[in-house]
């Protein structure tokens, strides 16, 4: 998977706006809004493209797992390690569109615990990628179509490109929106169980949190800034278990200065040129057999 050939350019022939996919973990890698865009997702310049990792950069997809809570298995799954294969595209005056699709049966690498080659469960995992003059709204859906059912989680780790290498700046890198959101911060335990304030989040060391809905309030609805003249970014995100919606966290994470070294896939200097804000459902919902869940993200320039 060394060439072009593995890359699909999605446009939408009215309005100029543009995505690019690799069908390596069907991972979004570049997407731009109408036909002067700037780009909004963040590609490691040292980015594995051969298939040999998961991609660093633009949107990987996570499931069933998000971290690694169970050691036998792979961290975050999947999805992001296995090739999809690609489906219908369409291209017509409102959107244009794509659609990836990975049944269980199919997946080669990154198995492992209760998902292992000898497991009971089955599943067919879709991605809809739809880009109009504005928005990009990616839709991942999983249906049981075993006879058990299975507990998930599933995540869009979403890499935002940030303009200016201004990630530290917080007057033009931030999260705003996470207001009542209850604070697990992976890396200070002091601060989980904090509730988010009306600040905005931002970034000043290794960041990774998760911040999980009050209740009452399922989807996730925030504006990231992106960089002084870029300004912010709109990303919404919903989730659904059989039709019936459920909470979205969001995850905030950027590897500062030591952990952007260790990675051989990541530029040294490079995180300050991204923000990574994450939708997911991470409550661990039971899926039966038949049923479908969905993960849907926004974004809007």
């Amino acid at each position: 998977m060394t060439d072009q050939t593995s890359i699909f350019t999605l446009t939408h022939s009215k309005s100029g706006s543009q995505c690019k996919i690799h069908s390596y973990g069907a991972t979004v890698i570049s997407f731009k809004a109408g036909a002067e865009g700037r780009e909004c997702l963040f590609l490691s310049r040292d980015a594995k493209m051969d298939g040999s990792k998961a991609i660093r950069g633009g949107i990987p997809l996570v499931f069933p797992q998000f971290g690694q809570p169970d050691k036998s298995m792979p961290q975050h799954g999947f999805l992001r390690r296995n090739t999809w294969t690609q489906l219908q595209a369409f291209d017509d005056d409102e959107a244009a569109g794509v659609s990836y699709q990975l049944a269980l049966k199919s997946v080669q690498e990154a198995r492992g615990g209760i998902w292992a080659e000898d497991t009971a469960f089955d599943c067919v995992c879709t991605y809809d990628i739809k880009i109009t003059p504005t928005k990009m709204i990616t839709t991942l859906s999983f249906e049981n179509t075993g006879d058990k059912a299975f507990e998930f989680q599933t995540l869009q780790h979403t890499y935002f490109h940030v303009d200016d290498h201004a990630a530290y700046d917080p007057t033009k890198c931030f999260v705003k929106g996470l207001e009542g959101y209850n604070l697990v911060d992976k890396i200070d335990s002091a601060n989980t169980g904090k509730i988010c304030g009306s600040d905005s989040v931002v970034l000043d060391a290794l960041t990774d949190r998760v911040y999980e809905p009050p209740s009452g309030t399922n989807k996730v609805d925030v504006a990231v800034g992106v960089g002084g003249s870029a300004g912010t970014v709109k990303m919404v995100a919903t989730g659904t278990v059989d039709g019936k919606e459920v909470p979205v966290s969001c995850v905030v994470w950027n590897p500062f200065k030591d952990n952007a070294a260790s990675m051989s896939d990541f530029g040294d200097d490079q995180y300050v040129d991204m923000i990574c804000v994450e939708p997911g459902i991470l409550g661990s919902p039971t899926l039966e057999p038949g049923k479908v869940a969905k993960l849907c993200q926004e974004i809007e320039v």
